[in-house]
């Protein structure tokens, strides 16, 4: 299966945050859906555009969220920024031999990685088990910044081959 990750500069921040080029979120969107299993994160507000979008493209999706115990407060904004959607479609169907996956997690962010919104480990190995991935499954990250959700990937697959290896077979 190939399963793609996007977490590009939110809408309205590319500029201020990675002095960039707004992202052309239609062309994403299009892009995303040719995948079994793919996800998008984006900001609360971002979601009024791009729902819109995504529904004239396909209606084959579900809104997760990052819920994060600890977050930045900003002066003057009330209520605080302390979740993120992920819009995504699931690579496989849950079956009742695995545990059942929550559309949420709670993680805290990530502090002094060099940019701004690192993933921490627990949102991407949630992100793994959400999109339904499996370790010989090809994952795309389409916007590598740090690198911080590959190298959870390659975590995440070795430590699910040590599992399956312990398991006795019968």
């Amino acid at each position: 299966m190939k399963i793609i990750y996007a977490d590009p500069p939110y809408i309205g921040q590319a500029k201020r945050h990675y002095d960039s080029n707004e992202i052309n979120h239609k062309k994403l969107l299009k892009h995303l859906v040719q995948f079994n299993g793919w996800a998008l994160s984006c900001s609360s507000p971002s979601l009024q555009i791009l729902i819109p979008m995504l529904n004239k493209i396909t209606l084959d999706y579900r809104i997760g969220a990052w819920v994060k115990p600890f977050c930045i407060f900003k002066p003057n904004v009330n209520p605080a920024y302390a979740w993120e959607p992920i819009l995504f479609k699931s690579a496989r169907k849950g079956d009742r031999n695995k545990p059942t996956t929550r559309d949420w997690v709670s993680a805290n962010i990530t502090l002094k990685k060099g940019l701004v919104g690192v993933k921490p480990d627990a949102f991407s190995f949630w992100l793994f088990e959400l999109l339904g991935a499996e370790p010989e499954d090809e994952f795309i990250d389409m916007f590598p910044g740090s690198g911080a959700v590959s190298k959870a990937w390659n975590t995440w697959c070795q430590t699910f081959r040590e599992i399956a290896q312990k398991s006795p077979t019968f």
